[in-house]
């Protein structure tokens, strides 16, 4: 089984904090390692997809970063 490394900024379901599939994350180096056959269940419309579904293009989606949200500032 192929692994791969991809850069968390990318659009794919794998890089989509909604995306509820197999992957590991570095968030120090800001990658996701998945599967080249991955699939999980995408939680905003509740249906499985691929680990690589290009999200770019999708109108129903709601991709999120996975990075951690910035600390707010005392104001």
């Amino acid at each position: 089984m192929k692994k791969l490394i991809v850069p968390a900024e990318v659009k794919i379901c794998a890089t989509c904090s909604f995306w509820d599939g197999h992957r590991r994350v570095d968030s120090e180096l800001r990658l996701v390692v998945v599967e080249e056959d991955c699939r999980g269940e995408c939680l905003v419309q509740s249906k499985v997809s691929s680990a690589l579904s290009d999200l770019r293009h999708g109108s129903a989606c709601l991709w999120e970063h996975l990075a951690p949200d910035e600390p707010l500032g005392d104001s």
